[in-house]
């Protein structure tokens, strides 16, 4: 059984910096993973916030772009984003997403392509 859970949201102000990172477990695509980062403001559609799979690939929404840094420990699959300069557009609730390799073969990081999800970690950024 895939379990995903994300630790490490808070309230910060406008400028500041929080780490988010997701535990992952029971999760099969070692080799051929793709792993990503959505957010969820309220009454927003949710969006794909960063993306990296395993043949090197990155992505990030123009919107963090130059702010949020993706990783994944290779150890443990622990799947990290590192925000800083943090905006209060950047209030959401944050979502860890997990799936095979052809999930992010999309330009952008869709939630219709992942099947296994965290419980989200809520982001709140005051100005």
């Amino acid at each position: 059984q895939v379990q995903l859970a994300e630790s490490g949201g808070g309230s910060v102000q406008a400028g500041g910096t929080l780490r988010l990172s997701c535990a992952v477990s029971g999760y099969p695509y070692h080799n051929t993973y793709c792993m990503a980062w959505f957010r969820q403001a309220p009454g927003k559609e949710r969006e794909g916030v960063a993306k990296i799979f395993s043949n090197g690939g990155l992505w990030y929404a123009d919107a963090v772009k130059g702010r949020f840094t993706i990783s994944r420990d290779n150890a443990d699959m622990t799947l990290s984003l590192q925000m800083t300069s943090l905006k209060s557009e950047d209030t959401a609730m944050y979502y860890c997403a997990a799936d095979r390799l052809s999930a992010c073969m999309t330009r952008r990081v869709l939630p219709d392509n992942f099947d296994y999800w965290g419980q989200g970690t809520q982001v709140t950024v005051s100005s």
